[in-house]
């Protein structure tokens, strides 16, 4: 790395560089926290099991908030399966950096939803990525460093099944971050889902709210819903543990088939009872982080960053 500005790179030791391991962190810590200053409202999808729809979830309620008119990032923390490009028929590649300060561009999907995933960074997107704790904890944290998020009112986390390395780097990086939980109706997949809520819970991460997905069928003949699961698990568990249930969310062939064409169908068709459902999740999403203030920037003194000797902790 090349010599720093000013001759310091604010370390008192000798012989200390500015390449240092602490010096970087020290550097992307504010660079974190900058980002974050510009975000409203953070959003962490997450689920005890897999194959519940996250993704699907994670995709329609970022693009439902968009087309609402507010300016929505969708930040894909499945580092091992990344699906947030194939679904949103994203295949762009990441730039060059013109300097090592540049902040790197999302990719824009519409004018009102930037998105980044490690699709986007990859040469081959059929290349498995086989990483160990440090190296996604690090990926993650550059997402938010490094990439130019600007002003934004929603920041959608889609994280992978469990509380492994990525939510747990969400909780610890994202402090203000609140979870969205997705379940379906299946008992198995409850007593997973309960994990998650215990996961928030000892990490102190608030919660929007409980979803059930998959609860039942949209015929694609007449257009009603077949229960083909048992159903209302997911509200006794949201009200086990004193959460917003945020509604039902019933199986659709179409929804199948836009996420795998690219052309989300959740957030721009109204035809179908799945539509009406995931209408009402975002606009009770939408309910619940109103209500929620909006952070200053980032600050570890108690008066907000302007130090008064008579309200300050620092």
């Amino acid at each position: 790395m090349g010599k720093c500005s000013g001759g310091s790179c604010g370390s008192k030791k000798e012989g200390s560089s500015c390449g240092s391991a602490d010096a970087t962190i020290a550097r992307q810590n504010v660079a974190i926290e900058t980002s974050l200053g510009k975000i409203k409202n953070k959003i962490l999808v997450m689920s005890g099991k897999g194959g519940v729809g996250k993704s699907t979830v994670s995709t329609n309620l970022a693009l439902g908030l968009a087309n609402r008119g507010y300016k929505v990032g969708l930040m894909d923390v499945d580092l091992h399966g990344p699906d947030i490009c194939r679904m949103l028929n994203l295949t762009d590649k990441i730039p060059d950096r013109q300097s090592k300060n540049d902040l790197l561009p999302p990719m824009q999907y519409s004018d009102n939803l930037k998105v980044i995933s490690l699709e986007y960074m990859m040469e081959n997107r059929d290349d498995p990525i086989i990483w160990r704790g440090p190296l996604k904890i690090q990926a993650i944290r550059q997402f938010i460093a490094d990439m130019d998020w600007g002003e934004l009112d929603y920041l959608v986390i889609d994280a992978p099944p469990g509380t492994g390395d990525e939510p747990l780097t969400v909780s610890s990086t994202i402090k203000d971050a609140h979870a969205l939980v997705v379940t379906t109706p299946q008992e198995i997949a409850l007593a997973d889902v309960r994990k998650s809520l215990n996961f928030c819970n000892h990490v102190k991460m608030k919660v929007v709210g409980l979803v059930e997905n998959m609860s039942g069928l949209v015929c694609p003949h007449c257009n009603k819903t077949v229960e083909i699961f048992k159903s209302g698990g997911g509200e006794k568990t949201a009200k086990d543990f004193k959460i917003n249930f945020l509604g039902k969310i019933p199986m659709d062939p179409k929804v199948v088939l836009g996420g795998d064409d690219g052309q989300p169908y959740l957030a721009s068709h109204t035809d179908s009872p799945a539509v009406a459902a995931f209408t009402e999740l975002v606009n009770r999403v939408e309910k619940a982080m109103a209500a929620k203030p909006v952070l200053a920037m980032a600050s570890s003194c108690g008066c907000g960053g302007v130090c008064n000797p008579d309200t300050c902790d620092c």
